[in-house]
């Protein structure tokens, strides 16, 4: 079992070689993943086909998920894991429906009245993945804000297995979540489709969604296309702040539970603490003995370390330097820690809030900003579906009071029909 480094007291200038993510260059795969878009643009449903029999080695008649198939997926799913669905996917609605925008008209000088409103996204596209781990989770964590927010059209691709099927739990997600259509397609070629739409596959405006290498190449280059994106997309990540008071079995477990998701996510902690460190180390070795997905776990704490600081400060300023995706903070005072944190996806406080309760069923969203994007990005949250749109009225008066304003502006940058626009309403007024 690999043993994770510890690094004791590293020098400032050491910090950004130690904050390093495993690489994820997918500009090598825009060749190959350029070509299936293309061909997915100009064959559509039957170049969703050909690609789906070459990677997902099936071919697929029926692109869309029937009633019958949904029907089918409901009694796949055990009674426990609906009702445990149920409970997140509650939890998520409260949270995320407490963030609808409420705007508010400001007159912001006498007779010039300033709004915003907030429209959805109308079309809106989600990517599942569904190999060795089917995300159903993820479906909540977007199929629900997406809803919320009020998108007429939310159109789900998730790749099917060897016998043409989505993994009944997706689809059981997708069902109580509001999501009607439900596409049997993988990879690079369902990105493309809902990217520029086919026979059977709508053409969405904005795509959500994590997938492999291949996905983020394909989602980064439609980007280029005209259609958005939720966010750049990297290796998964978890930093952990503990000191003496924090239980290293929680934190071991912390850290492993980050370290499954791939061979190329990091776990970090930071302390300062030499003894805690330490005893993590060991705690570490131990649970990950007894884990089911060792193998790939090992990979992953490659990537991984503990790292031992002077004081609270070097251990706040790292961590404002890192933007972790996610943030676990146990340590006796973790509200004043928290207060000093700005970069981070997401914050679980305390050592009863594990990870896995925002990846799954406390109601915060779990589509987050890895590699340091959270320095700049927010994770998935219900703004991510809307758009603001600004309005304005301006009386008589009003524009005659900010007439003066825009005319001298205006002709100083040139603009001279800018400048005619007010002037000529002027003009009409003494009229």
């Amino acid at each position: 079992m690999a043993v994770v480094q510890i690094v004791k007291y590293p020098a400032r200038n050491e910090w950004a070689t130690l904050q390093q993510r495993a690489e994820l260059d997918v500009t090598s795969l825009y060749d190959t993943v350029r070509t299936v878009l293309d061909e997915v643009r100009q064959g559509g449903d039957e170049a969703v086909r050909l690609y789906g029999e070459r990677f997902d080695r099936v071919r697929i008649g029926e692109l869309m998920v029937s009633d019958g198939e949904f029907a089918e997926a409901a009694l796949l799913v055990s009674e426990e894991l609906k009702r445990a669905i149920a409970i997140a996917a509650q939890n998520i609605e409260t949270f995320h429906a407490a963030q609808r925008f409420e705007g508010v008209k400001k007159e912001t000088m006498p007779g010039v009245v300033c709004w915003q409103k907030a429209a959805p996204i109308e079309k809106t596209g989600l990517y599942i993945p569904g190999g060795t781990a089917p995300l159903f989770s993820t479906v909540l964590m977007l199929a629900i804000p997406a809803r919320i927010a009020g998108c007429r059209e939310v159109v789900l691709c998730s790749p099917p297995n060897s016998e043409g099927k989505i993994h009944p739990a997706i689809l059981y997600a997708a069902k109580i979540s509001g999501v009607e259509k439900v596409f049997k397609v993988g990879g690079i070629q369902a990105i493309g489709a809902m990217a520029y739409g086919t026979e059977s596959i709508p053409k969405v405006y904005k795509i959500f969604g994590p997938g492999n290498q291949y996905v983020t190449a394909a989602k980064q280059l439609v980007s280029m296309q005209g259609t958005a994106i939720d966010m750049p997309a990297g290796p998964s990540e978890v930093e952990i702040i503990a000191d003496d008071s924090a239980n290293p079995a929680f934190i071991a477990a912390d850290f492993l539970s980050q370290a499954e998701h791939g061979a190329d996510s990091q776990s970090v902690m930071l302390t300062t603490s030499e003894k805690l460190a330490s005893t993590v180390q060991e705690e570490i070795v131990r649970q990950a003995a007894t884990l089911p997905r060792r193998e790939l776990t090992e990979k992953s704490l490659t990537f991984s370390k503990i790292i031992v600081l002077d004081n609270q400060d070097e251990v706040i300023e790292y961590t404002n330097t890192y933007a972790p995706e996610h943030l676990i903070i146990q340590t006796s005072d973790y509200q004043l820690i928290s207060e000093r944190i700005t970069n981070a996806g997401s914050v679980f406080l305390g050592a009863y809030t594990p990870e896995s309760a925002g990846d799954y069923a406390s109601g915060t969203n779990h589509t987050l900003p890895t590699k340091g994007y959270a320095r700049m990005y927010s994770g998935v949250n219900l703004d991510s579906f809307t758009k603001k749109i600004t309005f304005q009225e301006i009386t008589r008066e009003g524009l005659a009071a900010l007439a003066p304003t825009i005319e001298t502006m205006s002709a100083a940058e040139l603009l001279e029909a800018h400048r005619n626009a007010v002037s000529i309403r002027l003009s009409r007024f003494e009229n």
